[in-house]
């Protein structure tokens, strides 16, 4: 775990939420990877491997979702800036170990501040999204582990979580 920073910067000083102004920021170009993984029955992972779900396509419907959440993460995370994303990737890994999805999702812009929201919201939106598409095969899917994997750019420099 890193130092906590000596003010925290949603504060302000009499201890009251406030979006931070980042408007003396310069852009620069910043990249947040998150990640996340859903586990299943064996049944529903084959069925979805195969295809074989009563909704559809349950791995493209959750690769949209999540970028379209990571386009809607300053309407749904309070004093979360809205930003112009460049890029966003989603990928849906088939680990069958699990079994389930492992599921990462990058996302860069160049802007004044970091996309580590916009990473995180996606990866969480695509589990989410997959779990509803699957639910009809596998009530009991478990969602875990959702963190950031990595951001580069911005002041506080460039971080990697080592998992």
């Amino acid at each position: 775990m890193q130092d906590l920073p000596q003010k925290l910067t949603h504060l302000d000083s009499q201890g009251q939420a406030q979006m931070v102004d980042v408007s003396p920021k310069t852009p620069t170009r910043r990249q947040a990877v998150a990640a996340g993984r859903i586990r299943m029955t064996p049944a529903a992972f084959t069925a979805i491997e195969a295809g074989n779900t009563p909704k559809g396509d349950v791995l493209a419907t959750s690769r949209i979702a999540g970028i379209m959440a990571a386009k809607q993460t300053a309407q749904l995370i309070p004093l979360c800036h809205p930003l112009p994303l460049h890029k966003i990737e989603i990928q849906l890994n088939a680990n069958p170990q699990l079994p389930g999805y492992e599921i990462q999702a990058s996302v860069t812009t160049k802007a004044e501040t970091g996309v580590e929201m916009e990473a995180l919201t996606a990866v969480s939106i695509a589990a989410l999204t997959l779990y509803d598409m699957a639910k009809a095969l596998d009530k009991s899917m478990y969602i875990e582990a959702i963190y950031l994997v990595s951001k580069t750019g911005g002041k506080s420099g460039d971080y990697h979580s080592g998992l």
